[in-house]
């Protein structure tokens, strides 16, 4: 799959637990798949369209968890 909507998190632990729920629940909303890949630092999280990667980059804000794009 393509990675034109992803973005590298920096999380481990519980933090990325939330991560992985969160990414679940908004793709699960909006009917679309998601992954997830080791990056060079960080986590890649990957979605189908760019709203559920822009929703995800909300909530890492609301959880105070850096990301950047990819």
């Amino acid at each position: 799959m393509g990675k034109d909507h992803c973005l590298i998190v920096q999380a481990a632990g519980r933090q990325l637990d939330l991560l992985r729920d969160e990414a679940s629940r908004i793709a699960k909303g909006r009917k679309i798949d998601w992954w997830i890949d080791r990056a060079d630092v960080g986590t890649l999280f990957c979605f189908e369209d760019t709203a559920a990667k822009e929703a995800f980059a909300s909530s890492c804000d609301s959880f105070g968890i850096p990301r950047r794009e990819s």
